[in-house]
């Protein structure tokens, strides 16, 4: 089996990540250590899908307790970095194009119901059978040392049968009070495998939720997990089925009383998960999990909204732009539908971080999405032909070249400015009509322009002024898509 085993794990990794797995292997096989491949790679082999990482462990000698540090820095080539994670052997190997994780075998125990665990060095089959689950407590020997005395493919529990079965089976009825996280797991495991929980398995998790183990668990492990759900979404996992499955579980509701998943919300997560499996627009910045918190709690009341973020221990800027996602999606949607121009669509969207910008591309209808993919792919990262240090050079100062660069990239945008002289010209002539008004209201004038915000300065600068422009064409009657709304 062995041959077979490592052509199966080396195919669909990354080549830099091969390489530390060989050299990893190389250096057991020198040092006579057992080395194994477990966890949930074991159990994709068995499925016949790609590995996406790789779950390594050593059965150290008694000579060398630490067995996956000294490993790993044997293993690991010139120029990379061994970083220990823990007290206990957990070595992560990075290189410049791949990194590897390797343990040593561990087991845990757990003080009291939703603590975390309590780590000491064990055995390969404690390590087995702290899992969460018998599919992923599987283990196959790869070096000729952990080959010994061994079958090819060591399985505790039964989890081969389990995986062919499809189901997700825990090891004891108190699993679920030790660690109530596991359940997120099962939600994601599940629906990216199509497994589900086994009757004994969602008797327990029923248990555990009756008997209020999850208020146990910390709002940022809550958070972590959720992360992960949402980040699954790149590789195919439909958060709202996941959701789907905590809701009706009645997981949700131990997290937050009241909390669920709004069937408002299903078909914007089910969008936003193909969005994050293959993104629409380029968004480097994106934290999936802070873009589907929004989507998803976009549809929940306020009131739940504010106290399930605080469950999940996400606070200040962040939360606050969670809570006001609904009415900016609102007014983003209505403006989309109206805006006249492409300045119109770049004011708008223009402040907007990435995870607001995709949970607005998720909830708009076709037309909407187009105008947003539009400025997304085009106009985002267009420049008008002047910079602000252009204008102080050609004379302007003070709050006028905030208000004039907006007004050109506005008129740049809608192909009524084309070159840097008419974009100076234009400068020139909003610098003038604003001396001209503040010679008029001197005091209150002064104060206005110092106190609004760039929104409202957008907005004044893009009006139509009382004196036709030499630079522009005669101006439209303003339109709602140039206001902000007032909420």
């Amino acid at each position: 089996m062995k041959g077979p085993v490592l052509d199966a794990v080396r195919r669909g990794l990354a080549p830099g990540v091969v390489a530390l797995f060989d050299a990893v292997l190389a250096e057991a096989e020198r040092l006579d250590v057992a080395l194994y491949l477990v966890g949930g790679p074991v159990r994709d082999l068995l499925l016949g899908r790609g590995l996406r990482d790789l779950d390594l462990i050593v059965d150290p000698r008694e000579d060398m307790p630490l067995a996956a540090e000294g490993l790993a820095r044997a293993a690991a080539p010139e120029g990379a970095q061994v970083v220990s994670h823990d007290r206990f052997g957990t070595v992560r190997i990075e290189a410049a194009d791949g990194a590897l994780d390797v343990a040593t075998v561990r087991r845990e125990s757990y003080a009291r119901p939703g603590a975390l665990p309590t780590v000491e060095l064990g055995t390969l089959d404690d390590d087995l059978r702290r899992r969460d689950f018998t599919v992923n407590a599987l283990a196959v020997p790869i070096s000729t040392a952990a080959r010994r005395g061994r079958p090819a493919l060591i399985d505790p529990e039964g989890g081969r049968a389990d995986v062919g079965s499809g189901v997700l089976r825990i090891f004891h009825a108190a699993s679920f009070h030790d660690d109530p996280t596991r359940a997120l797991r099962a939600a994601r495991l599940g629906e990216r495998l199509g497994f589900r929980l086994s009757r004994g398995s969602r008797t327990a998790l029923r248990d555990a939720v009756g008997a209020g183990a999850f208020s146990a668990v910390s709002g940022d492990r809550w958070r972590r997990e959720f992360e992960k759900l949402f980040d699954d979404a790149r590789n195919g996992l439909d958060p709202a089925a996941a959701l789907r499955r905590l809701a009706e579980w009645h997981v949700l509701g131990a997290l937050e009383p009241g909390l669920g998943l709004p069937s408002a919300a299903i078909p914007a997560l089910r969008r936003l998960g193909r969005s994050l499996a293959v993104p629409p627009f380029p968004s480097a910045r994106l934290r999936p999990w802070a873009a589907g918190l929004a989507v998803w709690l976009a549809e929940v009341d306020a009131t739940s909204r504010r106290r399930t973020l605080r469950r999940l221990a996400v606070r200040g800027e962040l939360a606050q732009r969670i809570v006001e996602f609904p009415r900016l999606r609102d007014r983003c949607l209505r403006t989309l539908a109206t805006a006249r121009g492409r300045g119109a669509v770049d004011a708008l969207l223009g402040g907007l971080d990435d995870e607001r910008l995709l949970g607005i591309y998720v909830y708009a209808p076709p037309a909407g999405r187009r105008r947003l993919l539009r400025w997304a792919l085009e106009d985002r990262t267009r420049r008008p032909p002047v910079s602000g240090a252009d204008l102080i050079a050609a004379g302007l100062t003070g709050p006028v070249v905030g208000a004039a660069l907006a007004r050109i990239r506005l008129a740049w945008l809608d192909g009524a400015v084309h070159t840097r002289d008419e974009a100076i010209a234009l400068a020139r002539e909003i610098g003038a009509r604003l001396g001209r008004r503040n010679a008029k209201r001197p005091r209150t004038a002064a104060k206005r322009v110092a106190a609004e915000p760039a929104t409202v300065k957008l907005k004044k600068a893009s009006l139509p002024a009382p004196e036709p422009s030499s630079i522009l064409p005669p101006a439209s009657p303003p339109t709602r898509a140039l206001h902000p709304e007032r909420q």
